[in-house]
């Protein structure tokens, strides 16, 4: 019984939709007064506080989730969510969290400076991660599969991270090594509904499944660089995440949480109050 309510609940119809919708306004309305929000000298909890008011106070029964606030390195640890640390001036903050809605969920990750500015370096590997989460999200259609979009994400990574000196050699060399695994260490998307990661099979009789109009899903691609001493100062101890949640229609796809600005330059004139 339960791979079959499995299937029923992969392809969503457009009351769920619609809820998927309101659940993404609202996780986005909380990422937003959080950016608003931020400066040096607060704890990672309060702005984990400014978000889930912001769910809360749009209608929501709270975090379909353990929100993530991560500052400094701890955006480096993958399911962080102490979120006792103090944010740090220079430091970027990544915020990975989203609202429940009528038992549906939001999910967004914005990676963002404390100060609302970012350094050079932080600029460098925050626009890596970004070109290469805006091109999955336009990769997003029916007949293609998450697998492929994955496969062209480890690829982008791996260019960017040859580009900036964290890798060495050929970008297929260091695929098939798995070289950037010590940056990349997740997969690029998971089905999105009823569950954060919602339930459905990814593969059938073996094969990566095509997507489907109906499907939602999202896509957050990242780095994670050490602090190590073979890393260059400037890079060490940054994590950085972008994800988006998007809808799979007949003529492509809908992101869900555009509202949320995920550009350098549209990123800082927020935070600046522009």
């Amino acid at each position: 019984m339960a791979p079959l309510l499995h299937e029923a609940r992969l392809v969503k119809s457009p009351a769920e939709l619609a809820l998927l919708r309101h659940a993404a306004e609202i996780s986005a309305r909380g990422h937003l007064r959080a950016m608003r929000a931020s400066r040096p000298g607060l704890e990672e909890y309060q702005l984990q506080a400014e978000l889930e008011h912001e769910f809360r106070w749009q209608g929501g029964s709270g975090p379909a989730y353990a929100s993530i606030v991560g500052g400094g390195a701890n955006a480096c640890v993958l399911h962080y969510i102490v979120n006792r640390a103090p944010l740090k001036d220079g430091d970027l903050v990544l915020i990975d969290a989203g609202a429940e809605f009528e038992l549906y969920a939001g999910d967004i990750t914005r990676t963002f400076p404390v100060n609302g500015r970012f350094s050079d370096a932080q600029r460098a590997l925050y626009t890596v991660v970004l070109d290469v989460q805006e091109r999955a999200v336009a990769a997003v259609r029916p007949g293609t599969t998450l697998a492929a979009i994955h496969a062209e994400v480890v690829r982008g990574l791996t260019e960017g991270l040859i580009h900036l000196g964290l890798l060495e050699g050929e970008v297929q060399a260091r695929i098939d090594d798995e070289s950037y695994r010590r940056f990349y260490l997740h997969s690029t998307s998971h089905w999105l509904g009823l569950d954060v990661h919602d339930v459905g099979l990814y593969r059938r009789d073996g094969e990566p499944r095509p997507l489907v109009p109906g499907m939602v899903v999202t896509v957050e691609p990242g780095l994670y660089i050490p602090a190590d001493d073979d890393i260059p100062e400037a890079l060490r101890g940054i994590g950085i995440r972008i994800e988006d949640d998007v809808v799979v229609t007949d003529e492509g796809h809908e992101v869900l949480t555009a509202s949320v600005p995920k550009s350098v330059e549209a990123i800082e004139a927020l935070m600046a109050g522009k």
